[in-house]
């Protein structure tokens, strides 16, 4: 934990509530200035107070986000980045960023919860808007305990920068802490009204689908599953399907564009803005697209991008031809742009040379008539690149929004929890249970699937492979598998080990020639299309699944460091809210 970040957020909480305005979270901020004693007197005052939860404490989270979910993963290749060969240390600048992001978006949902209390709104409001801080502060804690094990409970900033134990503070059981989160999230549902939230905001079904998921990795920590914990994750689970009035939206690839930021699929998500302050925008793009992707010179993400090994997942190769290509699954077009794909909602202002406006991608490294920027050279370092988290170019910003973005600033939502998460964890937990063939289990597993494969028969019993495979091409890229590891390591990490150590995590060197060749010429050679063998597969042991604090946060509070040992709270007769 920051100790230094504690002190800020104490500070910064009187400037936070101003930040977004109750009509969206795309307005820009409130100029005049206010006390928390003054501000929350109305039912919009308070909207407004929770709208920045949704943003500005998470933006330095997003980039640890991306590395530790898809690159530690193994769902995505960076070079030499120490996510891939599981080198990262201490001093990391992404990971003191995710810890620093992490405590400062609970230190802020602490206040706000707490000055909401005393605000003057109508009560429907006012329980509203503080069970949407309660279910951030769990989601908050949620990722936490997964990335760093044990930490401390902050359970109410003023008592500890009072008692001045944000020096001292010590680690909590893991176990404990998931206490913590359920119970937190219990009265966020207590708070939160049934009715489906249209806006964008968190509603009782959205802390319940976290809840669920919190219990199906509760359920592990022990070493054993606990049936009960299951139990509940499947009956959560399943009252998030049967009651939420949400389903499944019909195409796969509309959930990640903005036309569709709000939708029955997003149960939580980071709902990003544009030009209401710094930090308060999504920055994705400038990581995960090529360079010259937008007119804004803010992309460099070409390097990166999707694995071998989650190629080979999606049952493509980069040495397929790509006129060829069999893609059985939609979502790996959603997910890994390849040879030979195109896509109608990038790049709608350009025409592609089959005459259809948008975005081919062979056409954009090599045709500088169809791309002005374009390098003749094929970054993907395994024959493919991003696909999700971005949103195009300025045209096509303003067409799924309204709005123009700016340099490192655009307003597509980052979805964290999504309807089809829910449906997989009534599978998991299910089937973990020993009900491969449950009826809702079923249901909930081939209604995902067959979205992405329609033609794929429906399953009449399920494995656990069966769904760890399914969660892996259905999030791909949107910052969870690593969390799924961490989750089956509780309980299995030997399997988690040998997964890893076997995946395909390496470059596949000369794409680009092939590539190339295939653009100018038609004719596809891919002979010379190698995967690199040589280098070894990442030292990951046991101790991998938890990552270490930030090195300045253990000298000023050495209770963080590896060898302290973490202490038992009973936290329901400990907290209460």
């Amino acid at each position: 934990m920051k100790t230094k970040s504690i002190k800020y957020i104490a500070a910064a909480m009187l400037l936070g509530a101003s930040m977004t305005s109750c009509e969206s979270f795309l307005d820009k901020p409130v100029a005049d200035n206010y006390n928390t004693e003054n501000y929350y007197t109305s039912d919009e005052a308070c909207i407004s107070g929770v709208n920045y939860l949704y943003n500005s404490p998470w933006y330095d989270f997003q980039r640890g986000f991306i590395k530790v979910g898809e690159v530690f993963s193994g769902n995505m290749y960076m070079g030499s980045s120490p996510y891939l060969n599981f080198s990262v240390n201490g001093t990391d600048a992404d990971l003191i960023n995710m810890a620093y992001s992490l405590w400062s978006e609970i230190g802020h949902c602490s206040t706000v919860y707490e000055s909401l209390k005393n605000a003057t709104a109508s009560e429907k409001v006012k329980r509203q808007c503080m069970g949407e801080c309660l279910t951030w502060k769990a989601m908050a804690y949620f990722y936490l305990v997964r990335t760093f094990g044990e930490v401390p409970i902050i359970h109410n900033n003023s008592d500890i920068l009072a008692s001045g134990e944000y020096r001292t503070a010590k680690k909590v059981e893991k176990a404990d802490v998931y206490e913590y989160i359920c119970m937190t999230l219990e009265k966020a549902m207590e708070l939160l009204p049934k009715e489906k939230s249209t806006t964008g905001h968190i509603d009782y079904y959205s802390a319940e689908g976290l809840l669920a998921k919190v219990y199906l990795t509760k359920a592990g920590v022990s070493g054993q599953l606990n049936k009960d914990d299951l139990q509940k994750a499947a009956e959560y689970a399943k009252d998030v399907v049967d009651n939420s009035g949400r389903t499944l939206l019909a195409n796969y690839e509309d959930i990640f564009r903005g036309s569709k930021n709000i939708s029955d699929e997003s149960l939580i998500a980071w709902r990003w803005t544009v030009g209401a302050h710094w930090t308060s925008q999504n920055t994705l793009q400038s990581d995960l697209a090529p360079e010259g992707f937008d007119e804004n010179g803010d992309v460099w993400g070409g390097w990166g991008g999707p694995s071998y090994d989650l190629m080979l997942a999606f049952g493509v190769d980069p040495k397929d031809d790509p006129s060829k290509r069999i893609n059985k699954d939609i979502r790996r077009k959603a997910t890994i742009m390849m040879a030979g794909d195109s896509y109608s909602y990038f790049w709608r202002d350009h025409t592609m040379k089959n005459g259809n406006k948008g975005f081919d991608y062979l056409q954009f490294w090599y045709d500088k008539n169809y791309n002005k920027a374009a390098t003749g050279l094929c970054q993907g370092p395994c024959g493919g690149n991003n696909v999700k988290h971005l949103y195009g170019n300025n045209a096509d910003h303003i067409a799924e929004t309204g709005i123009t973005p700016a340099r490192m600033a655009y307003a597509v939502a980052t979805h964290i929890l999504r309807l089809s998460d829910v449906y997989l964890v009534l599978a998991e937990a299910k089937v973990l249970m020993g009900q491969p063939s449950d009826a809702d289990a079923l249901a909930a597993f081939n209604a995902v699937h067959q979205r992405a494969v329609p033609n794929d028969v429906e399953k009449k019993s399920l494995t656990f492979d069966d769904i760890w495979l399914e969660r892996r091409l259905e999030f791909a890229g949107e910052g969870d598998r690593w969390y799924d590891f961490v989750r089956r390591s509780y309980y299995d990490v030997e399997s988690c080990i040998k997964e890893i150590k076997a995946q395909k995590r390496n470059a596949v060197w000369n794409c680009d020639t092939a590539y190339k060749t295939y653009f100018e010429s038609g004719v596809w050679n891919p002979a010379e299309i190698q995967y690199d063998e040589d280098t070894a597969a990442p030292n990951i042991t046991a101790a991998s699944f938890t990552l270490p604090f930030p090195t300045e946060d253990v000298i000023l509070n050495p209770n963080l460091g590896s060898g302290a040992t973490p202490i038992h709270v009973d936290v329901r007769s400990t907290y209460s809210y």
